[in-house]
């Protein structure tokens, strides 16, 4: 990749960002870093994304930003208690969350339960109809059989689904460019005008230039925008804003 075509790559990055802090040592000062760091010299990340008990302060603290505010739900696990789900749902919504990134249930997915999964996508929906974008995480690499990663896609976007996401980054394989070539085979297929998260492992430009190379080709060159296609990272934005400003690579970490 010469150092333009970085640029270039990494100017389609940054805008698609959803800056991603969900260790599991995460503070409230390290919440403020993140949205601290959502505003760049180069431009605004799409979103943030924390743990539900810090979208209060992070509300407050990227007011009149543009940035959204992304929050898990059923996170990491994908568990089974629909209940809690909605409960954790609609508070993270009262509390300002903007996009609600839901794990689901794919162990009873796996199960052979698919009716399950889907209900369960189907009551945070309804939830979040008219007041925030709901993303599924399908955690691709546990699934990993590609015919099972297309059902579990096509599950989520019958759902109505506004996002399919591969992964949690909690799990030894996440995001892959197999399965973002599935879930968008799947959203063309579907004819549901839905995104497309990318989550889990990304960190740097060129890495990021593979999954914009799938969405070209699959959905056409003008469809990646914040309202259609994310990365899920924290170490990308690091190496994205070396390559805008001309140097080399920076380091990166984290999700």
């Amino acid at each position: 990749m010469t150092t333009l075509d970085a640029k270039a790559v990494a100017a389609r990055a940054l805008p698609l960002i959803d800056l991603t802090d969900l260790g599991d040592a995460a503070t409230e000062a390290g919440a403020r870093d993140l949205c601290a760091r959502a505003v760049t010299r180069h431009g605004a990340v799409a979103a943030v994304c924390l743990w539900p008990r810090f979208v209060v302060v992070a509300k407050a603290a990227l007011a009149g930003t543009g940035v959204k505010i992304a929050t898990v739900v059923n996170f990491p696990a994908g568990g089974e208690d629909t209940v809690a789900v909605e409960k954790e749902t609609a508070q993270a919504i009262a509390d300002g969350a903007d996009e609600i990134d839901l794990v689901m249930p794919y162990r009873v997915f796996l199960a052979g339960r698919a009716g399950f999964a889907e209900t369960q996508i189907v009551r945070v929906k309804r939830i979040c109809e008219g007041r925030a974008t709901l993303k599924v995480i399908l955690e691709t690499g546990e699934i990993a059989d590609p015919a099972k990663i297309r059902a579990a896609a096509d599950l989520a976007l019958a759902a109505q689904a506004d996002f399919v996401k591969t992964s949690t980054g909690k799990v030894a394989v996440n995001a892959t460019p197999q399965a973002a070539e599935i879930l968008l085979e799947a959203i063309r297929a579907s004819g549901h005008p839905a995104g497309f998260k990318a989550a889990g492992g990304i960190r740097t430009v060129a890495e990021a230039a593979v999954y914009l190379d799938l969405a070209d080709r699959i959905m056409g060159p003008d469809w990646a925008a914040p309202t259609t296609f994310r990365f899920g990272a924290s170490g990308l934005l690091g190496d994205v804003l070396a390559a805008l400003d001309g140097g080399p690579a920076a380091a990166s970490s984290g999700y």
